[in-house]
């Protein structure tokens, strides 16, 4: 029986499950490069940080995210007693037991629903709260190139004001964050839900069918034309409202990186809408021009564009949206917008806000594809290497080193200097320096360092080594 349950624990997959990943050092490094940058330019504008529950219930995630996001969230069954009781009331009723029954909590399907909770929990934030979270997220999706079930998501928000400043804000944030992490040929598309609203009426679509037709024309990028066409059949929209929607949103490729035609398609598409659409489009498409005008000195001026197709899946935004895309990435590098009403969802009193989510996954896909990183040390600085001293002393000299500032890792066990030096090299470790430690070293309360890269080595006093030391020892081989 044993022989067989070891046998059972061996053919076991090692695998992480569909969607989730494991990060080893390399990877982390990267992800760690590229948070640090991010915190780097929103605490710059501002922004303080946050962190919620993995767990919310689920009466507080339902309803935010539209029909299709609700299938997304992944529920957590109750446990014990709670989750046995009403599995066997259902089976004595002879059916079967209702999700309601089974599960009142789920994992954080975005960073933007606890916010508007935290928001409307504690009365004693500054009225406008501006807050940065860099958090996992889950999401019961299909997972594909830059699609994870398991993700970080990093969030810049404004809440407590409906000025546009706030809009322009956490756009310039995202714009420079971007812009610091080596990319420049991105756009940001810009949007505005009750625009997009609008244009629903103007092509003679029912408004009881208008947050159908939103989910469909949130599609046109991955299904094309014909496919938002034939969904919008599908979900009881006729043929010729159907072309009229899609001529209303169709817009022309800019060139990424023209400021001035980037201008003129902004200018030309709000004129060609404003001819078109009612007043509470006139009024959205005002704010647009609002928003464009206040963005123009910042860093995402050169990078809004106006996309009349843009719709953002999320059933909570009532203003102005945004998307990043940059090229050979199907998918977004992140987006967001306005949701006015969210908060008030939790509490009595209506509290506006805007955010915009950048996602980390693609980030990192995007600048390993394309060579992005800059050079990061993945191992310690040193490699303390020893010989027939006793292993206390090593343990000593290593706690002198990591007093003087030094990152130094230890071998651990009594080897040969060959195999020692090898393995401080080896991929993986790369430490920058060997330092041998041997009874004379001891004795004269010195260390033997080698500079592995050059091969360059001198017997440096104990007391003298810190990074500086090590640094010029480095440089000297030039």
């Amino acid at each position: 029986m044993c022989g067989y349950a070891l046998a059972l624990v061996s053919k076991q997959s090692t695998k992480p499950p569909s969607g989730m990943r494991d990060f080893l050092a390399p990877d982390l490094l990267r992800r760690r490069h590229v948070i640090a940058i991010l915190q780097e330019v929103y605490e710059a504008h501002g922004f303080v940080p946050l962190e919620t529950p993995t767990i919310e219930k689920l009466s507080t995630l339902l309803g935010k995210y539209g029909e299709e996001g609700d299938q997304l969230l992944y529920r957590l069954l109750h446990r014990r007693d709670a989750l046995r009781r009403p599995l066997e009331a259902a089976h004595a009723e002879g059916r079967v037991a209702h999700e309601a029954e089974l599960a009142d909590q789920g994992l954080r399907y975005d960073l933007t629903v606890p916010l508007a909770r935290v928001v409307a929990q504690y009365r004693e934030l500054p009225k406008f709260y501006k807050r940065y979270q860099i958090q996992p997220v889950w999401r019961a999706d299909r997972p594909g190139k830059g699609r994870f079930r398991e993700f970080y998501q990093c969030d810049v928000d404004i809440t407590g004001t409906r000025s546009l400043i706030a809009d322009a804000e956490v756009c310039s944030a995202s714009a420079m964050a971007l812009t610091r992490l080596g990319f420049d040929g991105f756009c940001i598309r810009l949007n505005h839900r009750e625009l997009l609203r609008a244009m629903i009426r103007a092509a003679g679509i029912d408004e009881a069918l208008e947050a159908t037709a939103l989910v469909a024309v949130d599609k046109l990028d991955k299904i094309g034309a014909d496919g938002v066409a034939a969904e919008l059949g599908e979900r009881g929209i006729g043929a010729d409202a159907a072309r009229e929607l899609l001529a209303l949103v169709a817009s022309d490729e800019v060139e990424v990186g023209d400021a001035e035609a980037l201008r003129a398609h902004n200018t030309q598409l709000l004129a060609k809408l404003g001819a078109r659409v009612d007043d509470r489009g006139q009024a959205a498409i005002a704010e647009l021009r609002q928003l464009l005008a206040l963005s123009a000195s910042t860093p995402a001026g050169a990078h809004l564009q106006l996309s009349p197709e843009l719709a953002r899946g999320l059933g909570y935004y009532t203003g102005p949206i945004f998307e990043i895309a940059v090229a050979d990435l199907k998918g977004s590098l992140g987006g967001g917008g306005r949701y006015d009403g969210l908060v008030g969802m939790f509490g009595k009193h209506e509290v506006p806000a805007v955010g915009f989510s950048l996602g980390l996954e693609r980030i990192l896909v995007v600048m390993e594809e394309r060579g992005m990183f800059p050079t990061l040390g993945l191992g310690p600085d040193l490699m303390l290497c020893w010989l027939d001293v006793d292993q206390a002393e090593v343990l000593r000299v290593a706690a002198q080193l990591r007093a003087a500032g030094l990152a130094v890792e230890v071998f651990p066990e009594a080897a040969k200097l060959g195999k020692q030096l090898q393995y401080a090299d080896a991929d993986g470790v790369k430490a920058r320096f060997a330092g041998i430690l041997g009874e004379r070293e001891l004795g004269d309360g010195v260390l033997a360092v080698k500079h592995l890269a050059s091969g360059q080595q001198a017997k440096i006093p104990l007391a003298q080594i810190d990074r500086a030391r090590l640094d010029a020892l480095a440089a000297s081989d030039s």
